[in-house]
C-alpha cells in the first residue's frame, strides 16, 4: 500500500510534503519536449513510499490519503497516480516548498468544487 496525492492537489502544488518526504517519492510530471498530459499536481512514486504517512498532515489543500482511505469522489485518483509513473523518466522531485499554503476557507473552497464535480459526474 502507498499514499496517493488526489486531485485537491490540482493547480494547488503547494509541496510541503516534499519537505518531509524521506524517500523522495513526491514529483511533479513535466516532460522536457512537450505538454504534460496529466494534471498540474504532486503524484507519490509508489515504488519509492514507504508509506510513512509523514505528508499526510503536512499537505494544506489535504489532498494526500493512505489508497485504502481515498475518498470515493476520489477513487480515479488512485489509478491516476499509478498510471502517471509511466514514464518516469519525465519526472522530477521539486527541490523545496512551492507555494504558500492555504487558508481554511480556501481548503474548502477546493474541496467543494471537486466534490462538486464529481457529484454531477455521477448524476449525469
Amino acid at each position: 500500500m502507498t499514499v496517493v496525492i488526489t486531485r485537491l492537489c490540482q493547480d494547488c502544488v503547494d509541496g510541503a510534503c516534499v519537505d518531509v518526504c524521506p524517500c523522495e517519492a513526491i514529483v511533479e510530471h513535466r516532460p522536457h519536449d512537450r505538454a504534460s498530459e496529466l494534471p498540474n499536481q504532486l503524484f507519490v512514486n509508489p515504488d519509492a513510499c514507504i508509506t510513512c504517512n509523514i505528508c499526510i498532515p503536512e499537505c494544506p489543500w489535504e489532498a494526500i490519503y493512505e489508497e485504502d482511505d481515498v475518498p470515493k469522489a476520489f477513487a480515479s485518483d488512485i489509478p491516476l497516480n499509478r498510471r502517471s509513473f509511466e514514464k518516469s523518466a519525465e519526472y522530477h522531485v521539486p527541490a523545496s516548498k512551492l507555494s504558500r499554503g492555504a487558508t481554511s476557507e480556501e481548503v474548502e473552497n477546493n474541496r467543494s468544487k471537486w466534490l462538486d464535480a464529481a457529484a454531477r459526474r455521477a448524476a449525469g
